[in-house]
C-alpha cells in the first residue's frame, strides 16, 4: 500500500509542477543569465558567473545553478531545460518528505506531509521558478531524511551524509542552509540509541561533512587568483566570506544593504556589473534586434549605476531572448 500511495503522490506532484511550465518563461533573468553562461563556459559554470566572459558572479553560491546548466548543456538552453530540473527537485522533495514522515508515523502521516508540501502555494511557485530556493529546500528535506535514518540505529554514516547535504544547502543559499542544523543536531542528541559520548562523536562527524562540502568550495574560491575567476557580486572586496557574513548575512538582519545588488532581475545584473570596476570588469554595450539582445563587455569604461545608459540596458535585458557575451 505504501508504495502505491507514494507513486500516486509523486505523479500528482509532477503533474502539478510540470503543467504549462514554459509559461514562466526564463523566470528570474538574473539567474537565467548565469545558467546560460554555465552552458557556454566551464569557469562560468564553476563560479556562477553572470556571463561567459566571467566578469562577475551572481550574489549566491553556484550550486543551485549547476543542475539547470548541465541540463542546458545536454538539451540546449531554453526555459524548459532550465525549469524542468527545478520542478523535479520539487517532486523529489515531496517524495523524501513522505519517506521521512512515513518512517516515524506511518504512510498516512507521510501522505499528509508530502501532500501539504506539494500543495503549499509558495512551494508550487518556488519549484516552477529558477531561484535557489528549490535546491535549498530539497537539500534540507534530504538532510532531515538522512538524520531520521541515522537516529533509528545511531548510524554515523547517515549523519555524515546529512552533514554533507547541509554543506550543499550552504552552497545553494549560504547561511539559510544552516538554519536546520540545531534542530537536526538536538534530535539526534536526544533520540539516537547510543551512549552520549558516541552521539557527540557522530555529531562531530556531521559537522565535518558540512565543513568538507562547504569549506572545500569556499577555499577553492578564496584561493583562486582574482584574475582567474569572476568578481564576487554582493561583496566590496571580491570575497566569498564577505558575501556570506555581510550582504547575505548580517545585512539581511540589520538592513544595512552593504554590497552590490543581486537577484532582482536584469536591473540588478547591470548595476552589479557596473560596481565591479576592477580591470577585468567592464561596461556593457547593448545591441538589440527584434529577436534577441546581445550584451557585449568592453574594457575601456564602466557604466555608472542609475545612468540612462545603464537603465536602458537593464530594460533591454528583460527580453527573454537575451544572450550575454564578453
Amino acid at each position: 500500500m505504501g508504495a502505491a500511495v507514494r507513486r500516486r503522490l509523486l505523479v500528482a506532484t509532477a503533474f502539478l509542477y510540470l503543467w504549462n511550465l514554459a509559461a514562466t518563461g526564463y523566470g528570474n533573468s538574473f539567474y537565467a543569465a548565469a545558467i546560460q553562461a554555465g552552458t557556454k563556459d566551464w569557469t562560468a559554470f564553476l563560479f556562477g558567473s553572470l556571463d561567459a566572459g566571467n566578469a562577475i558572479t551572481v550574489d549566491k553560491p553556484p550550486a543551485s545553478l549547476w543542475i539547470p546548466a548541465l541540463a542546458g548543456r545536454i538539451f540546449g538552453f531554453s526555459p524548459l531545460s532550465m525549469l524542468v530540473p527545478e520542478a523535479l527537485m520539487g517532486v523529489a522533495a515531496v517524495g523524501f518528505l513522505y519517506l521521512t514522515v512515513k518512517r516515524v508515523s506511518g504512510p498516512g502521516a507521510g501522505l499528509l506531509a508530502g501532500g501539504a508540501l506539494a500543495l503549499t502555494p509558495v512551494a508550487a511557485l518556488m519549484f516552477r521558478f529558477n531561484n535557489p530556493d528549490a535546491m535549498l529546500t530539497l537539500c534540507l528535506v534530504l538532510a532531515a531524511y538522512f538524520t531520521t535514518r541515522a537516529i533509528e540505529r545511531a548510524g554515523w554514516k547517515w549523519l555524515a551524509a546529512a552533514g554533507a547535504i547541509v554543506g550543499l544547502a550552504f552552497l545553494s543559499k549560504m547561511l539559510q542552509g544552516f538554519l536546520i542544523v540545531p534542530g537536526l543536531g538536538l534530535a539526534y542528541l536526544w533520540a539516537a540509541p547510543t551512549p552520549l559520548r558516541r552521539r557527540l562523536l557522530h555529531l562531530l562527524g556531521a559537522l565535518a561533512g558540512i565543513a568538507v562540502v562547504a569549506g572545500s568550495y569556499v577555499a577553492l574560491f578564496q584561493l583562486t587568483p582574482a584574475s582567474a575567476r569572476p568578481y564576487m557580486a554582493g561583496s566590496q572586496t571580491n570575497s566569498f566570506l564577505e558575501l556570506t557574513f555581510g550582504y547575505n548575512g548580517l545585512s539581511r538582519i540589520t538592513g544595512s544593504g552593504e554590497g552590490t545588488p543581486g537577484g532582482g532581475g536584469a536591473g540588478a545584473l547591470l548595476e552589479a556589473i557596473s560596481v565591479a570596476s576592477a580591470p577585468s570588469a567592464a561596461a556593457v554595450a547593448v545591441a538589440a534586434t527584434p529577436d534577441s539582445v546581445a550584451v557585449a563587455a568592453t574594457p575601456d569604461s564602466v557604466a555608472l549605476p542609475g545612468s540612462p545608459a545603464c537603465l536602458a540596458r537593464a530594460s533591454a535585458l528583460r527580453s527573454p531572448g537575451f544572450s550575454l557575451l564578453h
